[in-house]
């Protein structure tokens, strides 16, 4: 008999505490599935800004300059490099480096390493991917 009164309360401690422990760990857990809008991995601007490739029409004598980062694609047309530097732009594809006013290949990619003015200047029609900070003059 003695041992029923001790194994009842037992039992009952345990599963208390069983139900209080998942209890706190879906309350503090959250509501929201991982990477949803309630939780994401990530801010939307920071995937607009930084993951996705944006796609530029340069005109002719349009100048693109990149901030520091920044990754470009001349898919189509020509353009050269823009460098007031004096250091020239990685061509992370060839593995080296572009200087002010020589052409730049298709489909090479370039990576601006300051924001200090660099970037390309269509010398016709061109249309370049760019992902990063950039702006077009």
């Amino acid at each position: 008999m003695k041992l029923n009164r001790i194994t009842l309360p037992a039992v009952v401690v345990v599963t208390v505490a069983l139900v209080l422990a998942l209890w706190g760990f879906t309350a503090f857990a959250g509501d929201a599935d991982p990477g949803g809008s309630g939780d994401p991995l990530v801010t939307q601007s920071y995937v607009d800004q930084y993951v996705q490739w944006k796609v530029a029409d340069l005109k002719a004598g349009q100048v693109l300059k990149g901030k520091a980062g920044t990754e470009l694609l001349v898919r189509r047309g020509q353009a050269v490099v823009v460098d007031s530097s004096g250091n020239g732009i990685p061509d992370v594809t060839a593995g080296v480096d572009i200087a002010a006013n020589d052409k730049v290949a298709l489909n090479h990619l370039l990576i601006i390493p300051r924001e200090d003015g660099r970037g390309i200047k269509a010398i016709d029609f061109a249309v370049v991917m760019y992902r990063g900070g950039a702006s077009i003059q």
